[in-house]
């Protein structure tokens, strides 16, 4: 064999083993991301009871009182590709129909959103219904969804709220997530809206999940986005049909025709504060802007309480009477 068919064979294999690497490390990528090491702090129920009771100790009497069958009911949905989700609802102190759907950000699950259904059930006396997205709590699934098909099924579950606690009258509804549930609502945000919802609060979600995934491999692992976002972001598309670009909160907000509340820590490194300016700045029409102090990821109402719940009651009042 000559010596130009020996080079050319060994940068083949050389190629072949790189791709072969990255495509391995991309399949580690995807599934430490979306299925998370197995979801374990997200499904363990017990664990976040004693996780809440624990960073709210205000909230904790309030938290017993309502874990009973007869107040923090179960409901189950089965969606169109036969998963089986669940969510738990809050009926109001009094008869209203102002309502609340709170989604919970990544790993987490109905349980870890409770301190904002107390927000609203409590202070606001709102009814509350509070899903797991797929992949956690009590819900099924194989992965999670980082926001974006779960707005297909918090979608579902807006009309379940109406349904169960408009009767024959139609709700007036605002949807609050924090986090991955942040993204999640600001993708609910850009699709037709149904009469009932009248606004949305968004607490620290992401421009995108590749803009996120990316931070986060410079963030923690120091490495540039290729190759190994583009290999995953690939078999993310093969392996479940949507992708990392694909999943665009920036892009539905900038669709958006409902009033928008954004809040943000102002030292979060985890989803990085500016990706609250831009989605800010893509939003058209009623919307409004709080910047936590001195607050990193999700930690806003921990930091604030009473400030936060100001801010709230004080835009979702204009909206919804």
């Amino acid at each position: 064999m000559s010596r130009t068919k020996k080079s050319f064979y060994g940068i083949g294999a050389i190629l072949v083993l790189l791709v072969s690497a990255s495509f391995g490390a991309a399949f580690y990528l995807q599934y430490y991301a979306l299925q998370a090491r197995g979801n374990e702090r997200g499904k363990d129920i017990a664990g976040s009871l004693r996780y809440m009771k624990e960073t709210y100790p205000a909230l904790a009497g309030w938290i017993d009182s309502i874990n009973t069958p007869d107040i923090l009911r179960d409901t189950f949905i089965t969606a169109d590709d036969g998963t089986r989700l669940h969510a738990c609802y809050l009926q109001a102190p009094s008869p209203t129909l102002r309502t609340a759907v709170v989604v919970h950000g990544y790993t987490d699950n109905v349980v870890r959103m409770l301190h904002i259904g107390h927000l609203y059930n409590h202070r606001l006396g709102y009814n509350v219904l509070l899903p797991d997205l797929r992949y956690s709590g009590l819900s099924g699934g194989t992965h999670l969804q980082m926001g974006w098909n779960d707005r297909l099924d918090v979608m579902r579950w807006m009309d379940v709220a109406n349904s169960r606690f408009g009767g024959t009258a139609q709700t007036r509804m605002v949807v609050h997530g924090i986090s991955m549930g942040g993204a999640t609502t600001l993708c609910v945000s850009g699709e037709q809206q149904k009469p009932y919802v009248k606004c949305f609060v968004d607490d620290c979600g992401f421009t995108s999940v590749w803009d996120e995934f990316e931070s986060e491999l410079q963030a923690q692992f120091g490495l540039p986005a290729f190759p190994l976002l583009y290999c995953s972001d690939l078999l993310t598309r093969w392996r479940y049909g949507w992708s990392f670009r694909e999943a665009s909160a920036l892009r539905q907000v900038a669709r958006s025709r409902l009033p928008i509340l954004f809040i943000h820590g102002d030292s979060d490194t985890f989803v990085p504060t500016r990706m609250t300016d831009s989605l800010y700045a893509a939003k058209q029409g009623d919307k409004a802007l709080w910047i936590a102090p001195s607050t990193t990821h999700a930690e806003a109402y921990r930091n604030y309480p009473d400030i936060y719940a100001e801010k709230i009651e004080s835009f979702v009042s204009k909206y919804i009477r």
